[in-house]
């Protein structure tokens, strides 16, 4: 398994699962039939930057620093306001023109956000193809899009 669907799991499972140590994500990555080493484990918790929080049941738990997904949401807020040609959907999926070098960046940020309408996201250089879980999804999300740039 490659590093980053290892540490989108390691989000998942954070969000489920009450984690104190790092061998407990070395379990529970074992339950999903992924291999790995405690040593792999602490890289991972260095690179995504997770931070030990207080726990309702005592101790400290694991948890993803809050921060950064402000930072993030601001950054793509930002980057569409900056490079947004045109919005429009179809089906499942919604196709965004932007400037010039911007779609990777765009497609990028919104990988990053782990919206639960976004199946997966495609950025060339100057187009973001954003594809819905489901037709509504797609839907809410070019809403979205719409209500970033404040035009609704």
């Amino acid at each position: 398994m490659r590093k980053k669907e290892r540490q989108r799991l390691i989000k998942q499972l954070l969000t489920s699962n009450n984690i104190q140590r790092q061998e407990d994500f070395v379990s529970l990555l074992d339950k999903q039939g992924i291999k790995v080493t405690q040593a792999t484990v602490s890289r991972d918790i260095k690179d995504m930057q997770l931070v030990k929080v207080p726990s309702v049941t005592g101790g400290y738990r694991y948890s993803l620093p809050t921060q950064k997904n402000i930072d993030t949401e601001k950054k793509l807020v930002q980057s569409i306001r900056d490079s947004f040609v045109s919005v429009d959907s179809q089906d499942k999926l919604v196709f965004m023109k932007v400037l010039p070098g911007s779609g990777p960046v765009i497609s990028s940020l919104m990988y990053q956000m782990n919206y639960s309408r976004i199946f997966g996201t495609l950025g060339d250089d100057n187009t973001v193809l954003i594809i819905g879980k489901t037709e509504a999804d797609a839907i809410n999300m070019r809403n979205q899009i719409n209500s970033m740039l404040g035009t609704e």
